[in-house]
């Protein structure tokens, strides 16, 4: 394990494969994800303030996060989904309870038409106009429907999906 200077900052890298730079800006584009892995970032710099732990078991944290982050991104590969299904995938089973009910196989072939539906009804500025946004939240919501996602959960879920779907647009727009 060394310590690399990086454009001015350091950058945990283990000797093999990216850094913790390169696995945090992939994790970036998966909302959900980015929300764990930064949760786990935020507790090791607090514990770090709080001298509960060194230097060194923080940059070994920072390399344990680069791992788990290019875990994460290894089972897109595993389960024959994209990057953005899986962002999809993982904005729908956040929920552990929905996870558990539908279980995965359902939730791969809703994340699979999450893609295709919102690629296809993402406008340049859909995130400013709401005629453009509720067109898409009505497309989310009658696909979790069909799939009989279950009711009381479909609200978070849209949500996460809509926050997901900001995440990813600027680049299906272009």
């Amino acid at each position: 394990m060394r310590a690399i200077e990086c454009g001015g900052r350091a950058r945990a890298s283990s000797g093999n494969g990216p850094g913790i730079g390169e696995a945090w800006s992939q994790s970036k584009r998966n909302v959900t994800q980015s929300k764990v892995f930064s949760e786990r970032l935020e507790a090791a710099i607090a514990r770090y303030h709080a001298n509960a732990i060194t230097t060194a078991e923080v940059l070994e944290e920072l390399i344990r996060l680069a791992k788990d982050i290019r875990s994460a991104r290894a089972r897109g590969e595993e389960t024959g989904l994209s990057d953005e299904e899986i962002a999809f995938y993982d904005a729908l089973a956040e929920n552990d309870s929905a996870r558990q009910l539908m279980g995965e196989p359902a939730l791969r072939v809703i994340a699979h038409e999450l893609v295709t539906v919102i690629k296809g009804n993402v406008l340049v500025d859909w995130m400013h106009r709401d005629s453009a946004r509720a067109n898409i939240r009505r497309h989310v919501k009658r696909l979790l429907r069909k799939y009989g996602y279950p009711p009381d959960l479909q609200d978070a879920a849209v949500q996460n999906v809509l926050q997901q779907a900001e995440a990813l647009s600027a680049e299906w727009a272009a």
